[in-house]
């Protein structure tokens, strides 16, 4: 009898245990991120990076599914979170430039205003937020129009993505048959 309570006693804690720790469903729209320099987490560790770490941007990666994005899905002319889920965040490891505007060392959100032919790209002191239902353009930091660029190629997956530059580094934004890009000067 002892035994049995005693192997009663540990299936309960084991059920109880594995009950508590469900791992949560992969979401539809997975996070990712990007450096700059790119890769820099990995050249870290290798003892090979040469630049120092200027920016991050982390984001969710919705899917095109066949939809129309721009102009449907995303409508023009309102302001978007630039993916899905939680607004994209950027985090700027030194001050840098965008537009001409100084931006400090710290962490922001990157909203934008699409259009046909341009973006409104705005950067706000607002993090930590879903969606943009609470945008609040008394928070912006900066806005800046950027043209927008016609691919031939379709990128199924939102896509954030950091590259070098003359002058620093521009944030490039695709999605569908879309591209934009953002230059950052530091």
């Amino acid at each position: 009898m002892k035994q049995f309570l005693t192997v009663l006693f540990f299936t309960t804690c084991s059920l109880i245990a594995t009950a508590q720790s469900k791992v949560p469903p992969v979401d539809k729209s997975p996070m990712d991120v990007s450096y700059f320099p790119l890769n820099y987490p990995v050249l870290k560790i290798q003892d090979k990076a040469t630049e120092p770490l200027v920016a991050r941007v982390v984001y969710s990666r919705p899917q095109r599914n066949g939809r129309t994005i721009f102009g449907d899905l995303v409508e023009f002319g309102k302001v978007w979170r630039m993916g899905a889920n939680e607004a994209t965040e950027i985090e700027f490891f030194q001050p840098v430039r965008i537009g001409g505007v100084r931006i400090r060392k710290g962490r922001y959100t990157v909203f934008c205003i699409p259009f046909e032919e341009k973006w409104t790209m705005i950067i706000n002191r607002d993090t930590d937020t879903w969606g943009s239902f609470k945008y609040d353009e008394a928070k912006d930091v900066t806005r800046l129009d950027v043209p927008v660029l016609k691919q031939n190629d379709i990128t199924e997956s939102f896509s954030a993505f950091f590259e070098k530059a003359a002058m620093g580094a521009t944030l490039a934004i695709q999605w569908d048959n879309v591209r934009v890009n953002l230059p950052i000067t530091f």
